[in-house]
């Protein structure tokens, strides 16, 4: 499984840890290889760019310190209170669509439901949802979710 610091059994690593299994049953270099090595290198940089977007408003929020923890998100994880979800889930819903805190092509990740979960808990999510359309705001002409998606999931990018 990958080895980074906010590991999960969610989806998104699912989709990686698959594709690194097929890339490493391919000839070394092949034409192949070469494709799920891109796939797998360009799924790793835009999960990297979404959290650190994530922890650059949950430190502008006053979390420096606590920013890693809130967003490590791990198998073991749970949802604060089942109250909470319902909440959770419109507010990540509302920053997909509304902000640019995620890539235009990014399906969500349940991880960032627990990471607003927490956000809720600690009666921050709507000053970090503020904070979020401040800072990346949502640019005309560039669609977030396809419409009426409204589950949390996540596909992987196409080939070049």
């Amino acid at each position: 499984m990958p080895h980074d610091a906010s590991h999960t059994e969610a989806d998104d690593d699912r989709i990686l840890y698959n594709l690194i299994v097929v890339r490493n049953q391919q000839a070394k270099d092949s034409e192949e290889w070469q494709k799920l090595n891109y796939d797998i290198y360009t799924l790793r940089q835009i999960r990297r760019e979404v959290r650190n977007r994530w922890k650059r408003i949950l430190e502008d929020l006053g979390f420096q310190k606590e920013a890693d923890s809130l967003l490590s998100v791990t198998k073991l994880s749970t949802i604060s209170d089942s109250k909470n979800t319902r909440k959770a889930r419109e507010i990540l819903l509302r920053l997909a669509e509304e902000t640019n805190i995620f890539p235009a092509s990014w399906e969500l990740s349940e991880r960032y439901l627990f990471v607003v979960d927490r956000l809720i808990a600690l009666d921050a999510a709507e000053e970090f949802f503020k904070i979020a359309s401040r800072t990346y705001p949502k640019k005309p002409g560039v669609p977030n979710l396809a419409d009426g998606q409204k589950e949390l999931h996540y596909l992987p990018f196409p080939s070049p």
